[in-house]
């Protein structure tokens, strides 16, 4: 679809970036900027930084950037149409109607079609769990105690024992090889060419919270290996930021939200009354996963299996789910494995009691941390407490960690004074949870390459460009377009001269003409970056002028190596130039 670029910029101008991203994620106000911690990388520290003035995001440990239509788009897995209608819907914008022709559908993008594969394909495995040849599929999911009402809620399926009936149906459809291998529905090898990646298995669809199938689950049917499968990654599906679940659970209105290991599980718990659970894919929890919980949530129920393996999960979600903002408690399902397990046995009422009795995540740290020594055993009970104060030490300096400090103190029969003195020994020792900045590379070290210094110089002037009108029409007095060596840093200067000619800067817009994701973090960095704090007026120009002649003078340079010999008239401009930056004076009036 394709919409102006005058409700484009309305839909930007009534959609601030950081209201945006704040419903996302956990934002912090820093100086003049917001940070947060990075959805797009699997990270526990702040490393996205939002500038609201300029109405972009950037992270400065994967180099992820952009606009507010770019963010959505990544998070959400969407197409630039479908971000738009996100904000517009958002923002109260009434769209166009437009009905696209069968041409428009036809150049629609890769994820689109991608996602329309998926929902045929779970209509083809719904329809056949109900057929005679899904018989075996549907006996065993009746023999795990679901109802066909739950069943059908979950649009549960089944992918029969030939492995190409799926192939054949997408192929009738009209989809190329090319695509449906790129789907993650079909493998292909010599010897059996394209064939449905899922066969003889219990199929379990994986929706988006927009309840749109991005991918399936398969649980096979007798001892064959793997046990589960899961769809691979494809344009839109990335296990690390969906939940199994989460499209019903966020609608429950709990005053939790209830993490499981599996599908059966979460599909129990649903069957049982317990519609706040969800699970992760099939991989460990993720910061990102995290942060998607907070949207909908305060409070996160870990019921991990209870076998040594459940353990560590668990321990390794609870600092994530720490950091995203989250408090999290630990459901104890002894002696039962599994919620399914344990409500087959005891029923919904008992798992009820069980969420009413959930233990603090540091609780359940502590009893841990306790197994791993040996109280009968001085010093072994020593080290125990230096371990206590090392995981105090991971808290806030405040209150946050004193009142972990005095229940711990409680638990351990100590006195507060004793503990406290214990954590600042500790921390002294440890230098408490500050890390040392990476020491400068020492003079025989490798130093940055000239044409290194040169690019930065350009990049900065153009962070120079964008900080205001003001200072661009001051800098536009003494820098042209062709002054950049870097053709991006060229283009982005064209298109500002554009914007400002049309009516004024907006550099959010500027990503619109950037498709790759490389350029898009080489935009993203020169926007997002930060000029140094400057003291005088005097200061400032000189800065300035110090650039805007380091571009000047590698722009000569770069001229006068690629000069025909012959053309005289560029020689005598050369030459001109060269005059005029001996004369060259900033000023920022």
């Amino acid at each position: 679809m394709f919409y102006s670029q005058d409700l484009v910029e309305e839909i930007r101008s009534r959609s601030d970036i950081v209201d945006v991203i704040s419903g996302y994620i956990r934002l912090q106000r820093k100086g003049s900027n917001y940070v947060g911690v990075c959805p797009f990388h699997n990270d526990r520290n702040p490393s996205m930084s939002v500038n609201p003035p300029r109405q972009i995001y950037r992270c400065f440990s994967c180099g992820a950037g952009g606009d507010v239509f770019k963010f959505v788009m990544e998070y959400e897995s969407l197409t630039f149409p479908e971000a738009v209608k996100v904000l517009a819907d958002r923002a109260g914008i009434t769209l166009p109607e437009q009905d696209p022709s069968g041409e428009a559908r036809q150049q629609a993008d890769v994820k689109a079609q991608i996602m329309e594969m998926n929902k045929l394909a779970a209509k083809y495995y719904y329809y056949a769990l109900r057929q005679p040849a899904g018989r075996q599929g549907m006996e065993y999911l009746l023999g795990r105690r679901l109802t066909k009402e739950t069943i059908n809620r979950f649009g549960l399926g089944y992918a029969d024992k030939f492995g190409g009936g799926l192939y054949q149906y997408l192929k009738n459809k009209g989809y190329s090889d090319q695509i449906l291998k790129e789907s993650g529905l079909m493998q292909a090898d010599e010897k059996r060419g394209m064939y449905d990646k899922f066969w003889n298995r219990v199929i379990f669809p994986i929706m988006d919270t927009h309840n749109r199938v991005i991918g399936f689950g398969g649980r096979v049917m007798g001892d064959g290996k793997p046990k589960y499968l899961n769809s691979p990654e494809t344009r839109v599906f990335d296990k690390s930021r969906n939940l199994y679940g989460l499209n019903l659970a966020r609608m429950s209105r709990k005053p939790n939200i209830i993490l499981c290991e599996g599908y059966m599980d979460v599909i129990a718990m649903h069957q049982a009354g317990f519609v706040q659970a969800v699970a992760s894919l099939g991989t460990a929890f993720t910061v990102q996963q995290s942060v998607m919980l907070k949207r909908y949530t305060n409070e996160v129920l870990l019921t991990y299996d209870s076998d040594e393996a459940g353990v560590r999960a668990a321990l390794r979600a609870l600092p994530i789910l720490k950091d995203a903002g989250l408090t999290a408690k630990i459901i104890h399902m002894e002696p039962y494995k599994d919620p399914d397990e344990f409500i087959k046995a005891e029923g919904a009422e008992s798992f009820q009691k069980r969420i009413d009795e959930a233990e603090s995540g540091f609780s359940f740290e502590l009893g841990v941390l306790e197994r791993q020594y040996d109280f009968q055993e001085p010093e072994s009970k020593t080290a125990f407490f230096q371990a206590l104060a090392g995981k105090l030490l991971e808290f806030e300096a405040g209150i946050e960690r004193d009142n972990y400090t005095e229940a711990a103190a409680r638990r351990y029969q100590l006195t507060r004074e004793q503990l406290q003195g214990m954590i600042r020994k500790v921390g002294e020792k440890t230098g408490g949870l500050a890390k040392r900045a990476a020491p400068e590379p020492l003079s025989g070290q490798r130093r940055r390459k000239p044409e290194d210094a040169n690019l930065r110089s350009q990049r900065l002037l153009i962070t120079w460009m964008t900080s205001g009108e003001r200072m661009f029409r001051n800098i536009r007095r003494y820098i042209e377009p062709e002054d950049f060596t870097d053709s991006l840093c060229r283009r982005v200067a064209e298109l500002l001269e554009e914007q400002l000619f049309n009516g004024h800067l907006n550099p959010a817009s500027l990503f619109q003409h950037f498709t790759e994701e490389e350029e898009q973090k080489q935009v993203s960095a020169m926007l997002q970056d930060t000029l140094k704090a400057l003291s005088s007026r005097e200061e400032e120009e000189k800065a300035l002028q110090e650039t805007i002649l380091r571009v000047k003078q590698n722009s000569i340079a770069w001229q006068t190596a690629h000069v025909d010999p012959n053309d005289t008239e560029m020689l005598k401009k050369i030459v001109q130039k060269r005059r005029e930056i001996e004369k060259l004076h900033i000023s920022l009036d």
